[in-house]
């Protein structure tokens, strides 16, 4: 068998020369490829999760990867209902979304078909689609909307439920124009199709593809690809106009003054009508002969910049609202799809604000260079909702949930809390507006420490007070610190450090780049080496899986088992074992090993 990053290399440059794909199919019998899916989604935080039976992660072995493989071979292989889900929707609004929980082994075939499309699909894909693709994210589409200087107007479109509308039969038959492969496509046809268990009660997929499923991001990437190729060949080349907007004429006539008055030697009247000039635009905003029209989507968010007036951005709507419902039979949401002025009011994309900037603004200090240009904002709102979660009585409060945490534990949850938000927002200009939010979670995570040693805030902020090096300087941050023995360096959390300082590219490290090189994913590498850790036995192995390693160290058991022992000193939540082993360890009678 050829080795997955082989295959996917071939598909990859066929997809490059837009080729078609033929015998697609096989690859799907290639051992290889299915390791290559394993290896990159067992660490997900689903893997231990059920779907309508009781199979998860637990319990991988290279016999199960057989089967499956023996079961496409024979096109036998059956997709299972997914389980049925809702979670609570972001925001005050009461609605939920539904979740579908596949099984195991359909996430591990759903991962594979992600990989084959993936390679052949996302190099021809348009490079304003950003969402669900490497390399790619909500910052990369962010930085691309900041080069649309001189925008009028912005329209703002979002498909009502994208995943749950996507009709199959556009799908399949946007997938089969490329992929000549029949015993393929029912494959997908047939996972499409797969349904539901809702209160164990198995309801039908129509349409879409289930959020949760594996492959339902490439899916609608590969679905909405139409929509970028109807905006880039029909929409940019008709309202993309003229190469630059004429002078303005009265820019025009105070400049030829300054010109005639510069001949005479007048100093004065250039001084003044200089002060004229920078009162006035130099190019006409309303030129008739210039149009110019910008593009970018993020999964099922899109965004489109527009200079000209706003009855031809209105129509612009229009035509994407009748080609999404004619061509993808998909429904813009009324309330969400918005037509704003650039730079009277922000449109909002990807929870920034984005709108255009005018030099008699605070943020541009009176500087010319800066009109037309977009800058990113963070939303009022996402503060305000932010400091309500540390809030009671517009006053910081303690977190009672955290009280029997130890210090360590409450700062690294404040401090993953506060750092998540303020990465995400560091490309806005006015990220300096975060302050408030630190100040409400400094305060509440002292009164939580306070609560917790029963003694005054300000001696918990006396004793945790620090400095901490960053590339701006030194910053005052709160620390806490926790020796270990054996000669090991000590565990340090620290809250706050953060310069809120607009970076424009926004690349975060959260810590040092390893310097240890390893030969692909470690875990493959001692599933392959085909030993036993617990007893050294070569036949029959298995990988047992914990949700997390702090599932090892539970309080309340002073003599954990060896195998505990092990996977907590390797800091693995996998260990490769044995048939006889692992039924041991889920019996609770593995407490020997014959390995140290």
């Amino acid at each position: 068998m050829q080795n997955a990053e082989t295959v996917l290399n071939v598909i990859r440059e066929r997809g490059r020369k837009n080729l078609p794909l033929e015998r697609l199919y096989r690859q799907l019998f290639n051992p290889q490829l299915f390791l290559r899916a394993y290896g990159r989604i067992h660490a997900n935080a689903g893997a231990m999760t059920p779907g309508v039976t009781g199979e998860t992660v637990d319990g991988m072995s290279l016999a199960k990867i057989d089967v499956i493989t023996g079961a496409l071979r024979t096109e036998s292989y059956r997709w299972l209902p997914a389980r049925r889900v809702y979670i609570e929707k972001k925001g005050r609004t009461k609605k939920r979304r539904g979740l579908g929980l596949p099984t195991w082994s359909d996430k591990l075939v759903a991962e594979v078909v992600r990989l084959l499309l993936e390679a052949y699909y996302d190099v021809q894909f348009s490079d304003r689609s950003h969402g669900f693709r490497p390399g790619r994210g909500c910052h990369t589409a962010l930085a691309e909307v900041t080069t649309w200087k001189g925008t009028h107007w912005f329209v703002e479109g979002d498909i009502s439920d994208c995943f749950g509308s996507l009709d199959h039969e556009i799908l399949l038959g946007i997938l089969g124009e490329k992929i000549h492969d029949s015993r393929f496509l029912r494959l997908v046809g047939r996972m499409l199709k797969a349904g539901y268990l809702e209160d164990w009660r198995w309801k039908a997929t129509l349409s879409g593809a289930p959020q949760g499923g594996v492959a339902s991001p490439i899916l609608s990437n590969i679905y909405l690809d139409r929509l970028d190729r109807f905006v880039e060949q029909h929409l940019l080349p008709e309202y993309n106009r003229g190469v630059v907007r004429r002078r303005h004429p009265e820019y025009q006539r105070v400049s030829d003054r300054i010109a005639r008055a510069r001949r005479r030697g007048d100093t004065a009247t250039v001084l003044e009508l200089r002060q004229q000039q920078r009162r006035r635009p130099s190019l006409d905003p309303a030129d008739p002969g210039y149009r110019r029209l910008r593009y970018v989507r993020y999964a099922d968010d899109w965004v489109l910049g527009f200079a000209g007036p706003k009855a031809e951005a209105e129509e612009i709507k229009e035509r994407i609202q009748q080609f999404l419902r004619d061509t993808l039979k998909l429904e813009l949401s009324e309330s969400k799809t918005l037509i704003t002025h650039a730079a009277s009011q922000p449109a909002c994309f990807l929870g920034y604000d984005i709108r255009a900037q005018r030099s008699d603004t605070k943020i541009s200090r009176g500087r010319r260079a800066t009109n037309g240009v977009i800058g990113l904002y963070v939303p009022p709102a996402v503060i305000r909702q932010r400091c309500a979660i540390y809030m009671r009585g517009g006053k910081p409060v303690r977190r009672g949930v955290l009280i029997h945490d130890s210090d360590y534990s409450i700062v690294v949850k404040y401090q993953a809390e506060y750092r998540g938000l303020v990465q995400y927002y560091l490309l806005a200009q006015d990220v300096h507006r975060l302050g408030r939010l630190r100040w409400v979670m400094e305060t509440s995570m002292l009164k939580t420490l306070a609560s917790k040693h029963s003694c005054s805030v300000r001696k918990v902020a006396r004793r945790l007070y620090a400095t901490t090096e960053t590339p701006d300087g030194p910053r005052w941050c709160l620390q806490v610190t926790v020796p270990r023995d054996g000669g090991r360096k000590p565990l340090v959390a620290t809250f706050g450090g953060i310069p809120l300082k607009r970076q424009r590219a926004a690349e975060i490290l959260d810590r040092a780049p390893a310097t240890k090189r390893s030969r692909g994913n470690e875990l493959l590498h001692r599933l392959l080496a085909g030993e036993c850790e617990m007893c050294g036995k070569r036949t029959g192995l298995h990988v047992h899986h914990v949700r997390k390693l702090a599932d090892l160290k539970r309080p309340g058991r002073p003599d954990p088992p060896l195998w505990k022992v092990l996977m907590a000193k390797w800091r693995r939540k996998t260990l490769v074992v044995c048939e006889a082993c692992h039924h041991a360890i889920h019996a609770g009678r593995a407490t020997s090993s014959t390995r140290r």
